[in-house]
């Protein structure tokens, strides 16, 4: 109960503690190195930015067979890969988390195969050396994708350096490529996290999309410096993400789960996108997954809604392909 308390008050201290800077005491004048953009010219700012930029659109004008809107339900298998990150041990706090391969993932896999709908799991490879059962259970399903997620959920602005990061990222890779028997094409940063480096390094590698960034509500292609990469955004939401559900949040789910079925509703009326992303270990409970039930029928229910997975749906709106859609319409 402690810590449940600590975990509600930490904000508002942040709170004060952000207001009290913000407001120098008289006399006092507040330092410009807490805003260092102020100091900026013009042409630093616009340098600061260029790294990794939202370029063209890519939401086709009608999706696979017609569909009015494509649905991606997306889970992020990080178990107890972020503790272990940390170096955080504690065997309780652990267990807390060990309960998204043990209990959440059979009942999530159960609940898609009923509505025989698929998904896309991005996952740690920690996470995968951890719980071996968890890739056997996915390779028994192919309508599933695996996409990666980290080497042990790695926060890389942390880490800052783009010979560690590589390492990491160039292990992961070949974990599963040997565990899958072929080499994923999707990543998802943990924590949503790019380093400076991280977009040249996912080029280099060769995946076909990313599903970490958030500049709009449907898909689009990554501009770095500039120049279109011809790298496929799968955009993600700090709305969409079931973390509200948990400490300090505690956003009861059927309240989080009106939201997702608001987004969802205004996703189906623009023609567009609607992506959710969820944790085993928190909606794989059994009061959280009722409503992701309930969330499941309710689009089923509504004509013209298509479920993919995200590699299918990057691979539909590829620009080659979206160029191609729009030629093959010209001609006809």
């Amino acid at each position: 109960m402690l810590s449940k308390i600590t975990g509600l008050v930490r904000p508002v201290i942040a709170l004060i503690v952000a207001c009290i800077a913000c407001n120098p005491a008289p006399g006092q004048e507040a330092s410009s190195h807490a805003q260092p953009g102020t100091q900026w010219t013009v042409e630093q700012i616009q340098q600061a930015v260029a790294p990794m930029r939202a370029g063209r659109r890519l939401k086709p004008q009608t999706w696979p067979k017609g569909a009015k809107v494509a649905v991606c339900l997306t889970w992020d298998m990080d178990n107890d890969s972020w503790l272990l990150a940390t170096g955080n041990t504690e065997p309780v706090v652990l267990s807390a988390n060990e309960y998204g391969a043990r209990e959440g993932l059979r009942r999530i896999l159960q609940l898609y195969d009923r509505y025989e709908i698929p998904a896309t799991f991005f996952v740690p490879a920690v996470t995968g050396i951890l719980y071996p059962e968890v890739i056997s259970e996915l390779k028994r399903r192919p309508q599933h994708e695996i996409g990666i997620h980290g080497w042990i959920h790695e926060n890389l602005p942390k880490i800052n350096n783009r010979a560690e990061e590589s390492r990491l990222l160039q292990q992961t890779i070949e974990f599963w490529t040997k565990a899958l028997g072929r080499k994923p094409v999707g990543y998802r940063a943990p924590d949503w996290a790019f380093s400076a480096y991280t977009l040249d390094l996912l080029r280099e590698a060769g995946f076909e999309y990313d599903s970490s960034a958030m500049a709009m509500d449907e898909p689009y292609e990554l501009v770095s410096h500039n120049h279109p990469t011809g790298l496929v955004e799968l955009p993600v939401n700090f709305g969409l993400d079931d973390v509200s559900m948990e400490p300090p949040n505690w956003e009861p789910p059927e309240l989080a789960f009106k939201e997702f079925q608001d987004e969802f509703d205004q996703a189906y009326q623009e023609g567009t996108f609607f992506m959710l992303t969820m944790h085993p270990m928190i909606t794989g409970h059994r009061s959280h997954l009722i409503y992701l039930d309930h969330l499941i029928a309710y689009m089923k229910a509504k004509p013209g809604v298509w479920f993919a997975t995200a590699q299918q749906v990057a691979d539909y709106v590829r620009p080659a392909a979206s160029e191609r859609n729009a030629a093959s319409k010209r001609q006809h």
